[in-house]
């Protein structure tokens, strides 16, 4: 619903037997030299444009690793003019991960960035919303401007793990393990799903695309990018509503977050970081 308060307010936690969560966020691409208007509908020209980083996320403890979006490769970063750092996936290895033991990814919308090397991961079970495949694969996708997020080769290996019952299906709210959530947001993708998280400092949450930078719910200011206008504003307010504070939220592409959270290592300065760590200044 609109209108809510967005200031943040502390929510009552799990017991004290559910294990918090490690969250980390993994650096793959970068795209610089943006307009305003790439960043927010009805942009002003001569204001700021940030730039925009990629990453995949993992949230882990001791009973279970969940890996969070699969990034793109190579090829698809130089057919869209992105600066590909690393491999997403094999980047995995940077945090003790290994990709050919990984049993559950979250796939939060299939959006080329999010939904790429889904052959890199043999073991995996893909969780995703009913919604984003049936607009992935229904008629919005005769639209070219609707279907330009999306690759077909990637939907298409999507399609190739639900034959083979690799894939997990979600209808809305879910929880896929004590003090781990998925919640429907839509609004940039048909079923665009976010992931909330218990950590040692309380609720976290995993926005992905349903805020691009700290600005898009800060400001209230919808990405281009869009599938429904309304969703996605309301997506500002729920982000608000399932995390602790506004600190405890984590935009999907925004540089600042390699700024503010604390690197995993000194050697993986500017390339991993921890989100259950406390944030550094907001400036």
């Amino acid at each position: 619903m609109l209108g809510v308060r967005r200031t943040g307010q502390a929510r009552e936690g799990p017991t004290l037997a559910i294990e918090p969560f490690e969250i980390f966020a993994i650096r793959y691409a970068h795209l610089g030299n943006r307009h305003p208007g790439e960043n927010f509908l009805q942009a002003d020209p001569h204001e700021f444009a940030s730039d925009l980083d990629y990453f995949v996320w993992v949230l882990r403890r001791s009973d279970c690793t969940f890996v969070v979006d699969t990034g793109f490769g190579k090829e698809a970063a130089a057919r869209r003019r992105r600066d590909w750092l690393r491999c997403p996936v094999e980047s995995l290895r940077l945090l003790g991960v290994d990709p050919d033991q990984v049993t559950d990814v979250i796939v939060t919308h299939l959006h080329y960035d999010h939904a790429g090397n889904l052959d890199r991961l043999p073991r995996a079970r893909f969780h995703l919303q009913d919604r984003d495949m049936a607009y992935a694969t229904g008629r919005c996708m005769c639209d070219q401007s609707l279907r330009a997020p999306f690759d077909v080769e990637n939907i298409q290996m999507m399609l190739r793990h639900i034959y083979s019952d690799r894939a997990v299906f979600h209808d809305g709210d879910t929880e896929l393990a004590p003090g781990l959530t998925l919640h429907r947001v839509g609004g940039h993708s048909a079923g665009l799903q976010i992931a909330r998280v218990w950590t040692r400092r309380g609720w976290v949450v995993v926005a992905s695309d349903a805020s691009h930078l700290y600005a898009n719910v800060e400001q209230r200011r919808c990405f281009p990018i869009v599938h429904n206008v309304a969703e996605m504003l309301e997506g500002f307010d729920l982000l608000y509503r399932l995390a602790d504070s506004p600190e405890h939220i984590v935009p999907g592409h925004d540089p600042l977050v390699m700024k503010r959270y604390p690197a995993v290592t000194p050697e993986l300065e500017g390339i991993a970081v921890r989100l259950d760590a406390a944030p550094s200044s907001r400036s």
